[in-house]
This record gives structure tokens, C-alpha cells and sequence, in this order.
């Protein structure tokens, strides 16, 4: 018989057949009634197998005995979690805003979906960690500091006091700072400008989108437990408990809990962590409806700061990257809570509403340097500490109806949504007394003692905007076409110090959004996409002529074309694609305008899956061609942008050795091109290398299965300067660190 089912929202519609001990006699005189039978439906020959037994006949050698056959289909709804593909390292599919789940295959846009087992095996603390293994990405954040930012196809993401991290598909409720892997079941990464999907950005990024898909519930019960260890001496333990309640299991809870605590590899670096996070579903016939908190501190004792560098100074050699040039007085404390509440309900087959509400606070207190300048090519530096403190209020909603109709051959899947996000970021800032020091051979500099500042409010954003969007399928979904469109309204305030609006801004934008996918065979997948991301535009600073000026939204434009090939267990992708992105400067006459433009030209080749039994690789390699086509400095145009190397390059790679089963030897290795520091291209970092290797081992101990894992990173510490900021800060790279962990489930 027929069953249906709705677990986490995706329906699963199994068909089961049954005929058990269907005997066909053929015997003399007997033949016309078998023959009036054949003829039966399946209910009619249910009946007869139902009715009363009739003489036994020895037919051991006419009868015909068919077996069980089952005939299972899969229908993916927009918020069913998609599949992995062989190996488990990657999912075929991830979430594109307001389009919801996507197969790759389907998806006129490059992306990559990394799973809760390679976060698991690759031992990821922070989201930065998780995407080192990404070819298009680069974490621009500095090794044992207090906030994760990153470069996607060579434009910045996450820079600044508003965070830019996508939770579940919604900007504004991912913690502000960063953003930890103990409560994310995926890590999403959607290259290319996301407005039209995700609506706009918060702080303007336009390379790309990361979302974090948040831990559920699951339906069978968990109880895992994974202690964990890092050099110097961290030490830390992460409880994930998932249960089910109801007479249909269709209440859920699931807990994820870690306690972190020790000294870092960095010198005279501590750090404490604690994250809990809490996810509350209800999964009904047609209602579903879930609910995720997140809290989480972070305190450092002499977080680690980027560096700027004087102009005219040659970029020095990187020092070791376990040198720390923060006074070990200082410290810094970052608390986060987050909330979400979304959830959707089936009109009927065909068409569904959903809807989000939440938000989130950041609250950071610090007592640190601020960004040390290298003043020589000896390494000297200055720096002032300050006692500072950040306040950052989010709050988001959206509601919108998606439906799936025909005309004629033409299948519609169509979705109506409206979005609206607002911030507000309160500041104060101490100073305290200059310190010189050398990234070398850091000072020991007398403690400063620096009173609280005053907190006031220094800016207000809302961002609110209606989209529409219809993916047309055809031909057995052979051909796709999206298109979409978004009515952005962007509004923000800046406050003085008497609490005063010193400056407004209030505009909007229409942007729009162009996919197409060719699958002329089963196992390849053309696309092409012509997108528009959106960022906010400028007031005129303070220093120019025509201070307070207020500029459009600033439109980027991207084009894309690609190919995918699925052969079995494994994936490649091949990209190629153009971003460009106007901004505005400071030019002749002190005057600020819109006349700068960077533009983004590049080929992405992207590998994942389970190349042979047993052997499975991630990565791949990005070659980018950065230019600054227009600028208010004539000296600079044709330049290259600010922190965007040539070529980025990763593999990762995992045998399961055949001597012991169960046991497997993993290794990476990590590539990135020089960059340069400045537009002028007269300071620039070198190129760099990192390799890292591993093991881990799974087993069972007294039936419970259990891993272990070690892993290595930067094996042969290598001295380097990781990466820089659009705003020319760069930072360390990690030094030699050794990880230990092991996971046993109850």
C-alpha cells in the first residue's frame, strides 16, 4: 500500500508490490478458467489471494514464484536537507536564499556544500577553518584573533563590525564575530554576488555567500561525546545529543555543547570557549516549524592583531607564527546569542508558505593593541592599545509563498518572498599611550590601565526588499531557466557623539537574476548565469568637499558560464566568470565620486568525491585576473587589487589503507599566489605553501563506535604571511599545530 511521510520536510512516497506464491497451472481442462484470471487488476488478484484456500495441486514445476518488488521515489523539497555524495565529504546540493535547496546539477551557479563529517574529520573549531579547503576562499582573519573574515573570488566578505554570514538561509542571526562548527551541520559556500537570493548583504559583500545549515534534530537517537586537544595545552569537550518525542516522533530536540579551555600554539596566548546551542522542531502532516538558539563566549588573553605596514617599507619576512607582538595584560572578551524561529506550511500538494523571524546580539569587550604598523624593513612597530567596546543588535524577518504549477510542457517552480533586516551598532574606544615593539622580538611594555568607555550609538541600518523569482523545467528538466528580480530599499543613519544624526542615506535598487541549465546528458551539466550583487552606497567623508554627499547603491555585475560532470562517485566543476564592482574615492579637487572600479576575471576548476575505492579528494584551483579598470589615482589603474593573488590552490586528499581496517591517512596541501598590500602594487606579500597530514582511525570499543583523529597542520612550519584585507591589514599564518580528538557515540 501507499505510504507517505513528511520527514523534515521532505516527502518520501514509497510504492511496496507484493505477490507472494502467484502460481500459474497450466493443466488439462483448466486452462479457460486461468486464462479468464490473467486478465485481474492488482486489487483483484489481492482478493484472490485473500480468499478461501482451495485442494492443494502439485505444481512444483509449473508455478511461478515472483519476488518482492520495491519502488522507492524521492522528491527534494525546497528545505529537505539534499544528499552527500560518495564519501560523505561534500553534499550534492546546498541552499540558494530564497530558492531553497538545490541540486548541483540543477544550480546555474558554482557552490559547494561541506558536511558535518568533514568538519568533523578535519577537527574545525571556527567556520574559517572548515573553508581553508576551499579553493575560491581565503580567510583573511588572523591566527588567534577575535574575528574570521574572508576573500571570495578576490572580493572581501565579513570585514568591519557587521557580520555577513547567511544561518539557515537568513542574514542576521549567524553570530556577529565568528562563527563556530559545533552546532553547523553544513557550511555553504555560494560563489559569485547572492542579492537577488539572500537579499542584500549587510556590510555590501558581493564575492559570494557562506551559510551555515544549523544542527536538527535527527530521527534516530545520538548521544556523542568528543574530547579534543591543541597545542600548546586546549583542551576541550563537545556533547551532540539528538532525541524524538510524540506518538509520530514528530516533536524534536537537539543539544550540541562545547567547553574549550588552555593555551594556545601562539606564545603567552590563552584562550576559554564555551558554545551551547539548542534546535526545537516540529515536523506535522502539513506544519513544520523550528526554532534554534545559539549562546557562545570567547575570551583571549593576548589576542593576536594584523599588522599595516608605513608607505615606502618593503613587507619584511613573516616572523614565526608562533610570535605574538600583543602585551600578554591584555585580554578580550566576546559574547554572542542568537535566535531563530522559521517554519512552513503545505497549502496544499503544490503550494507552500514560509516564513523566519529572528536576530542576534554581539557584546565585545577587549583591552588590546590596536593594528600594529610596521615602521621599517627591520620589522619595528607602533602601536596604541585601547580599551574597547562593541555593541551590535540584529534583528531579521521574512515570509513569502512558493508554488509549483504547469503550463503545458513547461513545469514552474515559482517563489514570492519579502525580506526585512535592521542593525544597530553601538561603540566606544579609550586610547591608551603608544607602545614600540618588533615583530621579531616583541617589547615588554608596563601594563596600561584604561577606564570603560562610554558606549553610544554610531550607526543604524534597514535593509528591506520584495523578490520574485521562476525556475521553468522542460524537456525532463533538461533545460532550466530562472529568472528573478529584487526590490532593495536601503536606509542608514550615522550618529555624532551627542547622539545627533551627523548623516542619512536612503535609496533603492532592482536587481536582477538570469540562470540557465543544459543537461545534455545524464552525468553533465552546462550553465550560464548573469547576476547583479548589491552593495550600499557611500556618504562622503568628513575630509572631502562635499562631505555628507550620499551615493547609489553601487551594482555589480557578474557573468558566468560552466560546465559539471558527475562520473559515478565522484564530481568536477569547471568556471569561468566576471565580477565587476564600482566604488567611490576621494579624487582631484578633494572631491568624492563614484570613479573606481575593480573587476574580477577568472577560471575555477573544483574536484570532490571518491576517485577510487577507497581514495577520495577536495579541492581544486583558482586562477584570478584582478584589475583596477578605473580609479581616482591615474597611477593606479591597471593595477592589480588589493589581496587578490593570481592563482589559489588546495587538495585534500584520504586513503583507507587496506592493512587495517578502518584506519585512514589524510594530507593537504595549501597554495596561494603573491598579493599585494597597496593600489599603488609597491608593497606585496610573498607566495606561500602549507602542508598538513593526518590519521584517524574508526572502530568499535565494547560496540560503541568510536574515532580517533590527529592531524598536523602547517607540518613543516612554515613562515608566511597568510593573507591581507581589502584595507591592507595582513596577519601571520598559523604555525606548526598539533590536533588530537575522539568521538564516541552512546
Amino acid at each position: 500500500m501507499p505510504v507517505v511521510s513528511r520527514p523534515c520536510g521532505e516527502r518520501v512516497l514509497t510504492l511496496a508490490v507484493r505477490t507472494a506464491m502467484l502460481n500459474f497451472v497450466l493443466v488439462a481442462g483448466s486452462a479457460n478458467a486461468w486464462a479468464a484470471g490473467a486478465g485481474q487488476s492488482a486489487a483483484a488478484a489481492d482478493q484472490a489471494a485473500n480468499a478461501a484456500p482451495v485442494a492443494p495441486v502439485d505444481a512444483s514445476k509449473d508455478a511461478l514464484t515472483l519476488d518482492t518488488t520495491n519502488i522507492n521515489a524521492r522528491y527534494n523539497s525546497a528545505t529537505a536537507l539534499p544528499e552527500t555524495l560518495a564519501g560523505g565529504q561534500v553534499a550534492r546540493g546546498a541552499r540558494l536564499g530564497m530558492l531553497g535547496n538545490k541540486d548541483v546539477m540543477d544550480t546555474p551557479f558554482s557552490l559547494t556544500s561541506y558536511t558535518a563529517k568533514t568538519l568533523a574529520d578535519l577537527q574545525t573549531v571556527t567556520v574559517a577553518d572548515a573553508l581553508e579547503r576551499d579553493p575560491s576562499v581565503r580567510s583573511t582573519g588572523q591566527t588567534g584573533g577575535i574575528v574570521d573574515s574572508f576573500f571570495i573570488r578576490g572580493f572581501p566578505i565579513g570585514e568591519g563590525n557587521i557580520g555577513e554570514l547567511a544561518f539557515d538561509g537568513v542574514y542576521g542571526v549567524a553570530p556577529n564575530y565568528r562563527v563556530f562548527t559545533d552546532y553547523a551541520e553544513r557550511v555553504e559556500v555560494l560563489k559569485g554576488p547572492g542579492a537577488l537570493m539572500y537579499g542584500l548583504s549587510p556590510n555590501s559583500g558581493v564575492g559570494g555567500v557562506i551559510n551555515i545549515v544549523p544542527k536538527r534534530p535527527l530521527d534516530q537517537d545520538l548521544t556523542r561525546f568528543t574530547g579534543s586537544y591543541a597545542s600548546d595545552s586546549q583542551v576541550g569537550g563537545h556533547l551532540d545529543v539528538s532525541r524524538r518525542f510524540g506518538s509520530e516522533n514528530q516533536f524534536g530536540v537537539r543539544f550540541n555543547g562545547n567547553l574549550q579551555g588552555g593555551d594556545t600554539a601562539i606564545d603567552d596566548q590563552h584562550r576559554d570557549l564555551g558554545v551551547g546551542a539548542i534546535a526545537l522542531d516540529y515536523r506535522g502532516e502539513r506544519l513544520r516549524l523550528n526554532l534554534d538558539y545559539i549562546s557562545q563566549k570567547e575570551s583571549w588573553e593576548a589576542a593576536s592583531r594584523p599588522f599595516t605596514i608605513a608607505p615606502g617599507v618593503d613587507v619584511p619576512s613573516a616572523p614565526n607564527g608562533r610570535t605574538n607582538l600583543p602585551q600578554d595584560w591584555g585580554w578580550s572578551d566576546t559574547q554572542e546569542q542568537s535566535a531563530l524561529l522559521g517554519g512552513e506550511y503545505d497549502l496544499n500538494d503544490a503550494v507552500t508558505v514560509f516564513a523566519h523571524a529572528g536576530g542576534g546580539r554581539s557584546d565585545v569587550k577587549r583591552l588590546s593593541d590596536q593594528v600594529p604598523r610596521i615602521l621599517n624593513d627591520a620589522g619595528d612597530t607602533s602601536n596604541v592599545p585601547g580599551y574597547y567596546k562593541f555593541n551590535v543588535d540584529r534583528s531579521t524577518a521574512d515570509v513569502g509563498i512558493r508554488g509549483v504549477f504547469a503550463t503545458g510542457p513547461i513545469t514552474h517552480t515559482t517563489t514570492v518572498m519579502a525580506t526585512r533586516y535592521q542593525d544597530e551598532l553601538s561603540r566606544g574606544i579609550n586610547n591608551g599611550t603608544a607602545i614600540v615593539s618588533n615583530i621579531y622580538h616583541p617589547v615588554d611594555a608596563p601594563r596600561q590601565y584604561l577606564n570603560a568607555p562610554k558606549v553610544l550609538r554610531v550607526s543604524e541600518s534597514e535593509l528591506s526588499g520584495v523578490a520574485l523569482t521562476d525556475t521553468m523545467s522542460m524537456l525532463d528538466d533538461r533545460f532550466q531557466l530562472t529568472l528573478g528580480v529584487r526590490r532593495q530599499e536601503i536606509e542608514s543613519r550615522n550618529y555624532n557623539a551627542s547622539g545627533a544624526v551627523s548623516s542619512r542615506y536612503s535609496d533603492n535598487a532592482t536587481t536582477p537574476l538570469v540562470g540557465v541549465v543544459v543537461k545534455p546528458w545524464e552525468d553533465v551539466s552546462l550553465y550560464y548565469n548573469y547576476v547583479e550583487g548589491l552593495s550600499k552606497g557611500d556618504i562622503a567623508p568628513g575630509t572631502a568637499v562635499n562631505a555628507g554627499e550620499t551615493f547609489a547603491p553601487y551594482e555589480s555585475k557578474q557573468h558566468e558560464v560552466g560546465v559539471k560532470y558527475e562520473h559515478g562517485t565522484f564530481m568536477t566543476s569547471l568556471a569561468l566568470f566576471q565580477i565587476e564592482k564600482p566604488s567611490g574615492e576621494v579624487g582631484v579637487g578633494n572631491v568624492f565620486s563614484v570613479q573606481a572600479e575593480q573587476r574580477n576575471r577568472g577560471v575555477e576548476l573544483s574536484m570532490y568525491g571518491e576517485v577510487a575505492k577507497g581514495t577520495r579528494l577536495m579541492g581544486g584551483v583558482t586562477v584570478l585576473d584582478g584589475e583596477l579598470t578605473d580609479s581616482a589615482t591615474a597611477a593606479n589603474r591597471g593595477n592589480k587589487p588589493v589581496g587578490v593573488p593570481d592563482v589559489q590552490a588546495n587538495l585534500w586528499a584520504e586513503w583507507d589503507t587496506p592493512w587495517i581496517e578502518g584506519f585512514t591517512l589524510t594530507s593537504g596541501a595549501i597554495y596561494t599566489d603573491r598579493q599585494y598590500v597597496n593600489q599603488a602594487n609597491t608593497q606585496e606579500l610573498d607566495a606561500w605553501t602549507r602542508f598538513d597530514a593526518g590519521a584517524r582511525y574508526a572502530t568499535r570499543i565494547e560496540g560503541r563506535p568510536t574515532t580517533f583523529r590527529a592531524t598536523v597542520q602547517n607540518v613543516f612550519d612554515r613562515e608566511y604571511w597568510s593573507g591581507v584585507a581589502s584595507y591592507g591589514a595582513f596577519s601571520p599564518g598559523s604555525p606548526r599545530t598539533l590536533q588530537l580528538s575522539a568521538t564516541v557515540d552512546f
